[in-house]
């Protein structure tokens, strides 16, 4: 059984990545969604805070557009402890160049440093766009 695995682990584990394959009319991008938890060491992130942030952070970066919604959650700290917190969701489309890189990135890092946060939960797709 645990020849079969193994196999079944390296036959799959080596299988190339496929590019993403846009119809007539579609162009390639990158779909981020970002999640940034609002728990401080001290309070949390407020509304006001999060308004802020997105206007002199996010907005700057990505002027063509933004989709932002309120969830809530849990992850697992570095200590092992399940923390249960409102977050912030953030759905950035753009195009995949470094610099779209290095704003997500520098978004990330800039809510961590501000906020004290240990991490921000970052999903990062290939899709195909239209307008």
């Amino acid at each position: 059984m645990a020849a079969v695995l193994a196999s079944m682990l390296a036959v799959h584990g080596c299988a190339a990545v496929q590019e993403t394959r846009c119809a007539p009319g579609e162009d390639h991008a990158v779909n981020d969604v970002m999640i940034f938890g609002t728990a401080k060491p001290v309070g949390t992130v407020t509304p006001g805070e999060w308004t802020e942030f997105l206007q002199t952070s996010v907005t700057p970066r990505f002027p063509q557009g933004l989709t932002v919604w309120q969830a809530s959650g849990q992850w697992q700290g570095a200590d092992n402890t399940i923390v249960h917190e409102a977050s912030f969701v953030l759905s950035l489309v753009h195009p995949d160049n470094e610099p779209g890189e290095a704003g997500v990135r520098a978004i990330a890092n800039e809510y961590k440093s501000r906020f004290s946060q240990e991490s921000v939960l970052r999903v990062k797709n290939h899709a195909c766009v239209s307008f």
